[in-house]
């Protein structure tokens, strides 16, 4: 389960909650420009541009969960668990494997519109990276600065959605997560007016009664509900201070904590990591579900053209300022 969003004041935002019962070993990782990827269907592809993201390095190939690239478009991949279908390779098309996806378009495209270009020739195939590392079934949410699409690959094909909230969770597919909110259309950070019944005297008893029926339990259409109105009514200065503050402020309005969500064999769901990137700075900001200090790690600070990996393992452990 997890939860992704865009956010946008003086620069724009994107980041996501991964949540998940273990953790794979994530590290934030700089991919620099014509680094090499050797994709199942396409040969040899060397990236364009450089991307800095959250990922699982398998040898020295990335395994993306989220990225931004150095021209400020993102991308994040949440599970998507029986929907999401890859096909065999089509001729005619840029056949592309799930964990090539977000390497092939961010290391290729620009823009949102050149990624669109791209994705409407593109077939997701069921080709795995290993058998040690089968099919994620993922669906992902796409974005730059102009806007944000959702992708997914199901049984009849693949579907690109115009996603107006800016906002994307897992299950059921989008365009049911987008007519959800329909139920919630009264909903509003003002103090209702009394509509109940005319004649009848309904006091004001609390603040927040604008919000009242907003669902906060952990279930993905729940939380894509909470989080657009989460995000669409937020408001911070334009400070990078402020804006990174706030965004962490909406994904923890949907974070998991440990002992909520019980799995088998007594394991947890939990927000392992909470991410937020200044797409146009390319700065990644993360805070962990045992450290709670914002670490950041510049792209710009790295020679974006060399040759490797630029790996930094996750700050663990809470960071405590003792004031006394």
């Amino acid at each position: 389960m997890c939860t992704a969003a865009t956010y946008t004041t003086d620069s724009f935002y994107f980041g996501r909650n991964l949540d998940y019962e273990f953790s794979y070993g994530d590290e934030v990782t700089v991919t620099p420009r014509a680094y090499p990827f050797s994709l199942r269907c396409m040969g040899d592809f060397r990236t364009k541009y450089a991307m800095i993201g959250m990922a699982y390095v398998a040898g020295e190939y990335p395994l993306y969960y989220d990225a931004v690239n150095e021209k400020g478009l993102g991308i994040a991949g949440l599970n998507f668990v029986g929907n999401a279908i890859y096909h065999p390779a089509q001729d005619g098309k840029s056949n592309v494997a799930q964990f090539e996806l977000i390497p092939w378009l961010l290391g290729s495209c620009a823009t949102l519109a050149e990624a669109r270009t791209l994705l409407a020739k593109t077939n997701i195939v069921n080709i795995p990276f290993s058998e040690q590392l089968p099919l994620a079934q993922l669906h992902w949410l796409i974005a730059d600065k102009t806007g944000s699409i959702v992708v997914e690959s199901t049984a009849d094909g693949l579907h690109i959605y115009d996603n107006p909230v800016g906002v994307l969770t897992n299950n059921p597919p989008f365009p049911q997560q987008l007519f959800a909110l329909n139920n919630y259309r009264a909903l509003s950070p003002r103090t209702p007016a009394v509509a109940f019944a005319d004649g009848l005297d309904l006091p004001v008893y609390s603040r927040g009664l604008g919000a009242l029926g907003l669902p906060g339990d952990l279930s993905s259409q729940s939380r894509f509900v909470r989080a657009a109105f989460v995000r669409m009514n937020a408001k911070s200065g334009s400070s990078e201070a402020e804006s990174v503050g706030q965004f962490f402020h909406i994904l923890h309005a949907v974070e998991q904590q440990r002992g909520c969500c019980e799995l088998d064999g007594g394991k947890y769901e939990i927000t392992l990591y909470t991410s937020c990137c200044n797409a146009d700075k390319g700065i990644y900001y993360y805070t962990t579900y045992g450290n709670h200090q914002i670490t950041a790690v510049d792209m710009h600070r790295e020679n974006l053209d060399g040759d490797r990996l630029v790996r930094y393992p996750l700050v663990q452990g809470e960071q405590i300022a003792l004031q006394n």
